[in-house]
């Protein structure tokens, strides 16, 4: 099953379609449809790998603020 998404990427290359063609075969693809199915693929698993990073910074954040101690004077 080819993904749509995928699909319209590749034709919409014009131009730089054989400059994709040359690097996915350097990269060792089979074919354009395979280097651009990765590469949507890493580009998914960053982003996701970014939002937890994000959720853990939020979490110790909130963490820290709970178990600071305040005092009468501030």
């Amino acid at each position: 099953m080819q993904d749509q998404q995928i699909i319209q990427l590749i034709e919409n290359l014009k131009g730089r379609r054989n400059y994709e063609e040359k690097k996915a075969a350097k990269l060792g693809f089979k074919s354009l449809y395979a280097y651009f199915e990765n590469k949507i693929t890493k580009e998914k698993e960053s982003f996701e790998k970014k939002k937890k990073e994000l959720e853990e910074i939020k979490s110790n954040e909130e963490t820290i603020k709970k178990n600071k101690k305040s005092c009468s004077c501030c």
